[in-house]
């Protein structure tokens, strides 16, 4: 049946969304090692307006203890460290005139503990998404009874929806697994 099968592409679209979210809300958080992700998200004031650091600066890692902002223009170093100073990653910035230099220090095992939990939410978060996507399906698929749907085919299609959502939790059970092992790991 045509409509199923554009329900199914949709809750899939869908689905697919709430795992790539879920990734760069997964990338954000650190795991002890600099990474450039590490500032995304991040806004400067930059000519009065709250731009992104990656838009006013470039960001590097020439190791994985330090993190190098190269401004665009010398002038907006100060809003560059007032936006990391304010923000709720942590960090203590260092100017030298030219860039920003950003320390990051091993983590203590109560703060793993805390970002394990912050990765454990997230994916939570990206689970409900799917399982919304498989309500939203469903519904969809309920509304076919009533346009003389066959009562198998709608059920094949509900059948198809809750394959699609396991295959979608797992993935995000993996994704979590993975960075929960990269944020344990010393």
């Amino acid at each position: 049946m045509e409509e199923i099968d554009l329900i199914l592409e949709e809750a899939k679209e869908q689905m697919e969304r709430a795992i790539k979210h879920t990734k760069s809300e997964l990338q954000k958080i650190r795991a002890g090692k600099a990474s450039p992700n590490m500032l995304d998200g991040l806004m400067v004031m930059y000519y009065g307006n709250p731009t992104p650091i990656n838009q006013v600066a470039s960001v590097s890692t020439p190791d994985a203890r330090s993190i190098i902002i190269k401004p665009f223009e010398k002038g907006s170093i100060p809003e560059i460290e007032k936006a990391i100073i304010n923000s709720d990653l942590g960090f203590n910035p260092q100017n030298d005139g030219d860039i920003v230099r950003i320390s990051i220090p091993p983590l203590t095992e109560e703060r793993r503990i805390a970002l394990s939990k912050q990765a454990k939410n997230e994916a939570e978060d990206g689970k409900i998404s799917i399982r919304n996507s498989r309500k939203e399906a469903n519904d969809e698929l309920k509304k076919l009874l009533k346009e003389s749907v066959s009562e198998d085919d709608v059920k094949d299609g509900e059948d198809s929806v809750q394959k699609l959502t396991d295959t979608y939790v797992k993935r995000i059970d993996e994704i979590l697994e993975h960075k929960e092992k990269e944020i344990m790991t010393v």
